[in-house]
Order: C-alpha cells, then structure tokens, then sequence
C-alpha cells in the first residue's frame, strides 16, 4: 500500500465524527434508545447516498467479502450498522446495560494479569469495554494522539471520567503508562487494521487480496512481553451484540529472543490476525467499518 492510500483515512477523517457524536449524546439522552433509533436510519440513509468514497469503498469490501457484488439493501445494513454502534455507544458509556442482549464467547482466556486486547474496526469497542466492567476489569484504549484528543472529546461530553480509559500513544512516556497499566491487571485495547502511513506494514492476504497492516500494534506487545488476545464485539441487529475473545499471541516469555526472531513472530502474528479479521468480516459482513481504500494497488 502506498503512503497516499495508507494514510487516506486520516486525512478525510471520520465525516462529521466530533460534532455528530454530540448531537446523538444530546438527542438519544433525552429522547431515549427506541427513538433515536428511527434518526439514524435516515442518517445511514444520508451517508449512503451522499458518501461517494465511502459507498464505493464499501462496495469495494463487500464485493471481496461476500464473492459478489453488494445490493444496496446490504451496503445500507453496513451502514446502517455502523450508525448503531456508533448510537449505542452513548448507553454503554452510560452503564445503561439492561438495554442490551450481550452474549460473550472466550472470557475463560482471561486471569488477573493484563493483556493487549486486539480488535478493528469491526463492531464495537464500547460494548466490549462494557463486557469488561461488567467482569470488573478495567478496559482502556491504546489510541494516537490525534485521535485520542477526539475520543477524549467525546467521553467528556458523556461522563469526563472516561477519559482516563485513553492511553494516548506517539508521547515519551506512552510505553511507560501501559506497562503500568498491564502490570496493575488492566486491559488494553488496540485496533490495529489501519495504519497512520509512515509506520511499517506487512502485506498479508486478506479477504483473498493482499493488504497492508501495520506492525506497530504488535511490535508494541512484544516490546512490553505481553499476551495479545484477538476481540471483536460484533453487531446482530436490533440489541444484540456477539462478543468473541480468541488467542492470538503470546510474547511473555521472550525476554531472550534476538531481533531477527523477534520481528518473524510479529510478522507470523500479524498475518493470523489479518486471517481472524477477515473470518469475522465474512460471519458479520455489515461489522467492518472501513470506508476507504484498503486494498494494494497492483
């Protein structure tokens, strides 16, 4: 992937995101669930018609997703699944968890110790951060600094306490607060399908083309020797969520390990979280929320 292509996302940015977040805190708080629910069908609706690169991109996703061109009735479900997590959102942050139908699968791979938890742009991260207050563990968020100024942003309109769950990476004392915070037992998420275009990437097959996904968060685990565990909250429509924890690494015991080894394990882990993705994009096809270009250009 080029540098240009990498680095897209940034530049275009989540449309709206800031503003938009705060106008469904506002409504769907005073309004409620179920009607703030019928805005954003006419807000997917609004994205899907108006979003170019975002609708061709999808389209682009699904294609390779689902062996065929999309109908539009399914990249409106892409989309429209993309505007409830983003709803949702707002009544996880708020503890609201009797509104919701959350079944978890592979919460026997956790103990008391930490672990980077691995996810993308597929469902949601609040819903999983929920399932981790639930199980009364801490669940923060490994994110670069611009976009953990948004997020923060964001938390403090609904409850400014929440921002202390962002780990904001690119500081000199990043690394530091998440080995403390791994060795105080928490759990620390990162998505790592997007790259920010300067950081190194591995080409890796995913949904049967080749596509480039960076190293960084995985380095990441092994420089801290940490357990990386594959998450993903998916959507299944109306209140339902479907959380999956899965193993993915283990770099704990590796204190030992030369450059050279250590750089083919994050590769190796790489690929097998590319491969992990893509198996939930083709169990969820309307969960990845990618809208822009992903794939290499041959």
């Amino acid at each position: 992937m080029s540098t240009a292509m990498a680095s897209e996302w940034t530049r275009r940015g989540e449309r709206g995101s800031v503003p938009l977040y705060r106008f469904m805190v506002w409504f769907s708080l005073r309004m409620g669930r179920g009607p703030a629910r019928v805005l954003l069908r006419i807000i997917a609706a609004y994205f899907l018609a108006f979003g170019g690169a975002a609708r061709r991109a999808s389209a682009q996703y699904l294609t390779r997703c689902l062996g065929r061109a999309p109908t539009v009735a399914e990249q409106y479900a892409l989309f429209f699944s993309f505007a409830s997590t983003v709803h949702d959102r707002v009544f996880f942050l708020k503890g609201r968890f009797e509104l919701f139908d959350i079944e978890v699968h592979g919460a026997d791979l956790f103990d008391e110790r930490g672990a980077f938890l691995m996810g993308a742009h597929l469902g949601s991260f609040e819903a999983l951060r929920a399932a981790g207050r639930l199980a009364h563990r801490r669940v923060a968020m490994a994110m670069w600094e611009e976009n953990a100024r948004n997020i923060s942003a964001v938390l403090s309109a609904i409850d400014p306490a929440l921002a202390n769950d962002i780990v904001a990476l690119g500081r000199i004392d990043s690394m530091l607060e998440l080995r403390q915070r791994l060795e105080d037992g928490a759990l620390v998420g990162v998505l790592a399908d997007r790259t920010l275009g300067e950081e190194p990437t591995i080409a890796v097959d995913f949904l049967g083309a080749p596509a480039a996904f960076p190293t960084g968060p995985m380095r990441m685990a092994a420089a801290l020797r940490q357990r990386v565990i594959f998450m993903t909250a998916l959507y299944r429509g109306g209140n339902r969520y479907e959380i999956h924890f899965e193993r993915l690494a283990d770099f704990s015991g590796e204190e030992g390990m030369r450059r050279g080894e250590r750089g083919e394990r994050v590769n190796e882990a790489v690929a097998r979280y590319a491969g992990r993705l893509a198996h939930y994009c083709r169990v969820a096809p309307d969960n990845w929320f990618n809208f822009h270009r992903f794939w290499l250009e041959r």
